[in-house]
């Protein structure tokens, strides 16, 4: 950096491997990425030069480098990237010359083993290299677009670069490697000429101002410095490897053809990236970025079956990355045991799979035999019921020589999304062709307004219907559209308005309002949508009026979600992020990546937290005029807090929404209350698990946070009444036992003096929520007495029936020399009968038992076989109590000594135990 700093570049930090700000990159890719928006000229720095080393993660997209890892010498996914960069300062001249210099004069490379090379028209960079340094001129060579032309991603910024590569092969003899993928020729660093902007349609389009963007992966030069073959070889990750060697207790030679050496490397190269993007915010999941760190996390699982572990290993291995690299990244240091943790929770959980999974990969590979295609339907198997990524199984096929049919999961992961879509609402644009013709042009583009609960339309208004006819559906979508609209349209997780369109004498319900594009459509049902057009076009014109007390609701709870949001994050920790989110009006609904269950604890951290800025009557900020947003480059400066969600798509302008710029900024456009206060009061009704590695928490205010106290009152005297019932049952099975009651639970102080004042106060409910518990706990422990003394009762049943065991046996019926006793008991419940059948297995000494009962109106049967008949006679319980049970019009069965069956025929009892000896008879022939 010193060789920069002296050329009057600013030396920044590197931007987080995990790219919030940027809904189009699932990982930071480049050291570019950070300064997107200077290339694009829609910021700007106060440098114009700068210099840093970035992390960064290439593992899927145009820049993916997972197959070669720990194969080859130079590819990992995770790795620091050293570069400078010139906002329309400098250019390719200054970039080629320096670069040159830095090479062969600093670091004293051999400029006989460099080559440069250029895009196939970019004349002008061929001719810097022969003027501005001394490289050979025949190490000058032109490639085409896949070698030499740069891009960030699919669109965005891009142009021309020129590559400096080593030849390391020890006569010289590389020339023919450069460009060829082989490490003894290896490119070390990329001088990009940014100079164009690529849409999603393909052009390009020139920038504003020409730009430099270079990159230099700091392993590959480390390798190339300290004189290794590999970069697995340097000290950058022999510490890695070093404990996976140690954890595994396998020997690392560093050999590219060993299985155990190619392992170690991989698991190396993945700990080093799952330690980075979960320290910079995420976390493994099945969507987005976090699938993808699923799949590493998961690939390192399967090489370490090649390494014989089958336990946890990979979080181990996090703190020899820690102790690496955390004097220079230290997040990685800070949040080294939340780290650990979330790969060890994830390790646990595919663990348990990936062992079945390996069997049934090795089973398929036995049944089609020696064919070269491993079967899509197999591979789709393999990631839906055992959490396979397919690139796992690609990975495992092409061990054993095959290529997984992509074609075919392609088409079964194609029919499970269309499957998941079936469910989801429809756009207000679906429909068959025909009835779509020309609609769009026609259509209405929306001005929805914040600040208005009500607009009356005028002359000049626009108005569109649209009636969509749906063949498969018993009702029709009926929608009116206008361009003012108080309504706003679901979006961001706020449910629609719904309200009223109103005329003199009429008025016709709105049920919901969406949008789509620019498009917001207020829904209604058939009968209103054609009186309300034919009104309209009969040149009456309505007034739109929106639910305001349900919209008022819906305020209150998005304006908690975005204060439980920041809460969130200060009690579990910043890599919590929105996953998904429902504004309702009865509840708000928060989903979140996060490895374990949010305490009970925590839960009263966070709304604590939310109840205070409640309490503190805040000022909720917002451009509420659409015509006010704010260029989004513009927020990210004003705010460097701003919560931005990958995934959303965000345009040139933003809204924000400030509650206390110290605590709460968003990009947000939805609808919410003036001050803090006005939503009352925040209360957590649930936290659970939707899907590994994502939380969801559904809390309630207002109206909802209401009805909550109601239910909750209303079960205290339900759980008052229950325990009352109990109380009455166990006294009187005491007396059965001519026992003195024991003491009762507690007394309990009534809640029906307790009323919803007004306005909730945090006192009453917390007085609800203690009550409730109390009940709770109160009718757990009733329950438990009750239990115990039913337990006692039933022993003290037992007992006393087994005194006439004896008799029983006396009377039994003798079949192929053994005894047969078959007998109706009574029996208060199935246990009591199965204890009274293990008491007459162990005096028959050799023999059969069969026991009936009714219990509940139903027949119960319980049969015993002696350990010498199942042995000697191959009789087994549950075989005879199953042909038992058949008579009585039910079924059972259990373990050979001991099994039971019910049946509802309760008249064939009798008759089913008379004729027992000749059915066990029948088991011996």
């Amino acid at each position: 950096m010193q060789f920069f700093r002296e050329r009057a570049h600013t030396i920044v930090p590197s931007a987080p491997v995990i790219p919030y700000d940027d809904p189009t990159l699932l990982f930071t890719n480049a050291g570019m990425n950070q300064f997107k928006d200077v290339f694009l000229g829609t910021g700007r720095r106060d440098y114009v030069r700068a210099a840093d080393s970035q992390k960064c993660i290439r593992v899927s997209g145009k820049h993916n480098d997972l197959e070669e890892v720990g194969r080859d010498t130079y590819h990992h996914t995770f790795f620091e990237m050293l570069g400078n960069w010139s906002f329309g300062d400098y250019y390719k001249k200054e970039a080629i010359a320096w670069a040159w210099e830095l090479l062969t004069s600093v670091w004293k490379m051999e400029k006989r083993r460099l080559y440069a090379t250029v895009y196939e028209t970019d004349d002008e960079a061929f001719d810097l290299w022969k003027t501005c340094t001394d490289i050979l001129p025949s190490h000058i060579m032109k490639f085409g677009e896949k070698d030499n032309f740069w891009e960030m991603g699919e669109t965005g910024p891009c142009g021309p670069c020129s590559e400096i590569h080593i030849d390391l092969t020890p006569d010289l003899s590389g020339r023919d490697l450069v460009n060829a993928g082989d490490p003894r020729v290896m490119e070390i660093w990329n001088l990009v000429f940014i100079q164009y902007d690529r849409d999603e349609q393909g052009a390009m389009t020139p920038l504003p101002a020409k730009h430099v963007d270079t990159g230099m992966g700091f392993e590959r030069l480390c390798a190339v410095l300290q004189g290794k073959k590999s970069n697995y070889d340097t000290d950058v990750f022999m510490p890695v490897i070093a404990a996976v060697a140690e954890i595994t207790k396998k020997a690392y030679t560093g050999s590219l053809e060993s299985a155990s050496d190619i392992a170690m490397r991989v698991v190396a190269d993945h700990v080093r990236m799952l330690t980075f993007s979960i320290a910079d915010g995420g976390i493994p999941s099945n969507e987005g970025r976090g699938y993808v760190m699923r799949r590493i996390l998961r690939r390192a699982a399967r090489f370490g079956r090649t390494l014989g572990v089958h336990e946890p290993f990979i979080y181990r291995a996090v703190g020899a990355v820690v102790n690496s690299m955390g004097g220079h990244y230290p997040e990685i240091s800070q949040k080294q045991t939340l780290i650990e943790r979330v790969i060890r929770g994830e390790e646990e959980g595919f663990n348990a799979t990936l062992d079945r999974g390996l069997e049934i990969y090795s089973s398929v590979l036995t049944r089609i035999g020696p064919s070269a295609v491993f079967p899509g339907d197999e591979a789709f198997k393999l990631y839906d019921t055992y959490g396979f990524p397919l690139d796992l199984t690609q990975l495992m096929a092409k061990e054993s020589g095959l290529e997984v049919d992509v074609t075919r999961f392609a088409e079964l992961m194609e029919e499970q999304r269309k499957r998941s879509r079936g469910n989801s609402q429809a756009s207000i644009l679906d429909a068959p062709g025909e009835e779509l013709a020309g609609v769009r042009t026609r259509l209405v583009r929306s001005r929805f307004d914040y600040t208005m609960d009500q607009v009356e339309l005028t002359r000049g208004d626009e108005i569109t219907f649209l009636h969509l006819r749906h063949a498969d559906k018993e009702m029709n979508d009926c929608f009116v559209l206008s361009r003012p609209t108080p309504f706003y349209a679901e979006a961001g997780g706020q449910v629609g308005d719904t309200g009223e369109i109103i005329f003199r004498d009429a008025s016709f319900p709105v049920l919901d309002t969406r949008k789509q594009e620019e498009f917001i459509a207020h829904y209604t049902d058939d009968a209103s949508w054609h009186a309300a057009r034919e009104r309209i076009l009969d040149g009456e014109l309505p007034l739109l009026r929106i639910d305001k007390m349900r919209r008022q609701s819906i305020m209150r709870n998005h304006t908690a979600t975005h204060l439980f949001h920041e809460a969130l994050r200060r009690v579990i920790g910043t890599h919590a992020h929105q996953q998904g989110s429902l504004v309702a009006r009865d509840r708000l609904r928060f989903d979140f990546n996060h490895f374990e269950k949010v305490t009970a604890d925590q839960l009263r951290q966070i709304e604590d937290i939310v109840n205070e800025k409640i309490a503190d009557d805040i000022l909720v900020e917002a451009e509420n005029d659409s015509a006010r947003w704010i260029p989004i480059e513009e927020a990210k400066r004003r705010y460097p807090n701003v919560k931005m969600f990958f995934g959303d798509k965000y345009g040139d302008r933003v809204r924000i929404v400030v509650i206390d710029p110290k605590f709460s900024v968003e990009l947000c456009g939805g609808t919410h209350v003036k001050t803090t206060r006005e939503i009352g009061l925040f209360k957590i009704v649930s936290e659970s698990s939707i899907a590994s590695g994502v939380r969801r928490i559904e809390a309630v205010t207002g109206e909802g946070l209401r009805r909550y106290v109601e239910e909750r009152i209303a079960r205290i005297g339900e759980i008052d009444a229950q325990i009352s019932r109990l109380e009455e049952e166990r006294d009187r099975l005491e007396k059965q036992m001519d026992r003195d009651s024991s003491p009762h639970v507690g007394k309990r102080e009534s809640l029906t003096a307790l009323h919803i004042p007004d306005l909730l106060t945090r006192p009453v409910l917390l007085n609800v929520d203690l009550a409730f518990q109390q009940r709770e706990e109160a009718l757990g422990k009733t329950l438990e007495a009750l239990q115990d003394v039913q337990k006692e009762l039933s022993k003290l049943r037992v007992r006393e029936q087994s005194t006439g065991i004896d008799a029983l046996i006396a009377h039994a019926v003798a079949v192929g020399g053994f005894k047969v006793v078959s007998a109706r008991i009574d029996a208060a419940n199935p246990e009591e009968l199965k204890s009274l059948g293990d008491a007459l297995r162990e005096k028959l000494q050799s023999g059969v038992g069969v026991l009936g009962a009714v219990i509940a109106g139903k027949v119960s049967l319980v049969c015993v076989v002696t350990d010498d008949l199942i042995r000697n006679k191959h009789l087994q319980a549950g075989k005879i109590v199953g042909e038992l049970a058949k008579r009585l019009g039910g079924g059972g069965g259990g373990r050979p000594h001991l099994a039971t069956a019910g049946g509802k025929d309760v008249e064939k009892l009798d008759q089913t135990l008379k004729d027992a000896p000749s059915i066990i008879q029948g088991f011996l022939q």
